[in-house]
């Protein structure tokens, strides 16, 4: 729980066993009437089996775990269900990722304690670096920003940039561009 915090400190965890029925009760705030919860997951992680849980009944079909105690994928469409308090839930297969859908006022809300320290950066223009006086890279240094924390803003950071390149003709231009004088640096190199 703890790590998860730190990767999102804004977003509400509740830990919940659909196995024991531990924890469901802190999801009841968010299964209000009217309101749709989905729930995403790797194939096999028990989705629809805490979709049951919730539903008070077996509605949707689940299978046994395996004998190394992973899951098994059960799920081969989307389904739509009627929770008793009302809200619906959206069971669906498993997935191998999820892709963006965000600019960079996304980044920012999301990581704003990242974009507070580097408003206190030297240079405004910093890349979080080897650049002096960088904020970032001074709070890593002493513990004010988990190493965690900024890995997933780095890693959404280059999602971000390589969604703008995907509808961008320019940014795919250039991007091209930069990847042919990369493999002409590298080809130098090499003789």
């Amino acid at each position: 729980m703890a790590d998860v915090r730190g990767v999102a400190p804004a977003v509400a965890v509740h830990a919940v066993s659909s196995v024991t029925g531990e924890g469901l009760g802190s999801l009841e705030p968010h299964l209000l009437p009217g309101q749709t919860i989905a729930l995403l997951g790797s194939s096999g992680v028990g989705k629809s089996t805490l979709a049951n849980r919730l539903l008070g009944e077996d509605l949707l079909a689940t299978a046994e775990l395996r004998r190394d105690g992973r899951g098994r994928h059960t799920t081969t469409h989307r389904e739509l269900v009627h929770l008793p308090g009302g809200a619906l839930l959206l069971d669906t297969p498993g997935m191998r990722e999820l892709q963006l859908w965000a600019d960079e006022s996304a980044l920012e809300e999301t990581f704003a304690d990242v974009a507070e320290l580097a408003r206190d950066c030297r240079f405004s223009d910093c890349a979080h670096g080897q650049e002096p006086g960088c904020a970032v890279r001074a709070a890593l240094g002493n513990g004010a920003l988990p190493q965690i924390r900024w890995e997933s803003y780095s890693k959404l950071q280059r999602e971000l940039r390589a969604l703008a390149v995907k509808q961008d003709a320019r940014l795919r231009s250039e991007a091209r561009k930069e990847r042919r004088r990369f493999a002409r640096s590298q080809r130098r190199t090499k003789w």
